[in-house]
């Protein structure tokens, strides 16, 4: 059994932060590898057809609602209190998933360690680039050249391509996982994702 553990990833996705502390729970009690693909989930929805769960649902009665009762569940349950919808939501993720796109291992853990509390706890504006920088810089990263790198052409094409291969492995969400072949949807099959890096 691969002891990989893929993360599909977009710094948009709130459930993308809620399921991240639970997840790297699970790879360090599993001895599995977290390894980190970042996608922009807004070309993902119009590849695939999907639609964020609030529009999408807005019509069905009682269906958002119950969502949010679930999302509260999970919080209590992981102790993820501290967790504050960002006013500015759904902000535009890109030049956050470049920068992340152009790191490699744990560097690509640090990033996020540093950007997905600024984000959905100090409910941090990404569009404002001193604020992100100040952020970054406080996290022991260069961020004059990772701004740099956004607009490397490899780069931005490097985002674009992990997007469309996503979507191609049957990837119309976040947050979805792999474990090998395996595809795993939604912060709900964590207790799943966990029996399979379980089995020998």
């Amino acid at each position: 059994m691969s002891k990989t553990l893929e993360l599909i990833f977009d710094f948009v996705s709130p459930n993308a932060y809620l399921v991240w502390r639970p997840l790297r729970e699970i790879a360090a009690r599993q001895g599995a590898d977290l390894r980190i693909t970042p996608v922009f989930l807004g070309g993902m929805h119009k590849l695939t057809g999907n639609a964020p769960p609030f529009i999408r649902d807005a019509e069905v009665k009682g269906k958002n609602a119950y969502a949010s009762l679930e999302m509260q569940r999970f919080i209590k349950k992981h102790d993820l209190n501290r967790f504050r919808m960002n006013p500015k939501f759904p902000f535009n993720p890109v030049t956050l998933l470049r920068m992340l796109v152009s790191l490699e291992g744990e560097d690509q853990i640090r990033f996020i360690e540093a950007l997905n509390p600024a984000i959905w706890e100090r409910e941090l504006d990404v569009a404002d680039a001193g604020a992100v920088a100040a952020v970054l810089t406080e996290a022991g990263f260069d961020a004059e050249a990772l701004s740099a790198r956004t607009q490397d052409a490899a780069i931005k094409q490097a985002l674009i391509d992990n997007t469309e291969r996503a979507v191609e492995r049957g990837t119309f969400g976040i947050p979805t996982f792999y474990i090998g072949d395996e595809m795993f949807f939604g912060k709900e099959r964590l207790g799943q994702i966990e029996e399979m890096l379980a089995t020998p």
